[in-house]
């Protein structure tokens, strides 16, 4: 496979901007099939991708001579690659955990062969939230911030942060019941941890 050439590296691990650009037009399209190739997902591969070059562009002085930059840029992508994998599973595991509260017959639960249609109608219901609410909610179910990050975040008040988590709740309830989903009541994970 054809490869950048050493004066192209040499000039970018001095910091030249067109090189870069050079470097980044060569390699982004394959860095960006690999990445989507394990992750089936366009942004989350676009956000390894970036990672990437601003990692190399960070660390360009210590860019080896002696071994293969594409091997090392892959090695990066492989690394972010797994760090994606890493919070999409820790997020899924997040929204298991809003399911399985909102059930009612929870021994039940985990039998359910609806599961992915579960997680398909929580996601749908979420991005129907007004926009700020959506974010709020979204920060506190499943990145797990304090009300203080959040409020610092978004630049609110930590008491309208707990109104939007608590609206937020409501409106999931609600929306769940209208759909009649089998087992779904009212749940309490803003009782768990302001």
């Amino acid at each position: 496979m054809k490869t950048i050439d050493s004066k192209l590296l040499a000039e970018f691990k001095r910091g030249d901007h067109a090189s870069f650009e050079r470097i980044f037009e060569f390699y982004s399209h394959s860095l960006f099939q690999f990445s989507f190739s394990y992750l089936k997902s366009k942004e989350a591969a676009e956000d390894v991708v970036q990672e990437v070059f601003l990692k190399i562009w960070d660390n360009r002085q210590e860019i080896r001579n002696d071994t293969s930059f594409r091997s090392y840029l892959f090695t990066i992508a492989l690394n972010a690659v797994r760090k994606q994998f890493n919070k999409l599973s820790k997020v899924n595991e997040l929204k298991h955990g809003i399911l399985f509260e909102l059930s009612a017959q929870k021994s039940d639960f985990d039998d359910r062969n609806d599961y992915q249609e579960l997680l398909d109608t929580l996601h749908k219901v979420i991005d129907r939230m007004p926009e700020k609410r959506r974010q709020v909610f979204i920060r506190k179910k499943l990145e797990e911030k304090s009300l203080k990050e959040i409020a610092d975040e978004l630049q609110i008040d930590p008491k309208t942060v707990e109104y939007h988590i608590t609206e937020a709740m409501k409106f999931l309830k609600v929306e769940f019941e209208k759909l009649r989903v089998k087992g779904m009541i009212f749940f309490h994970l803003f009782l768990g941890g302001k």
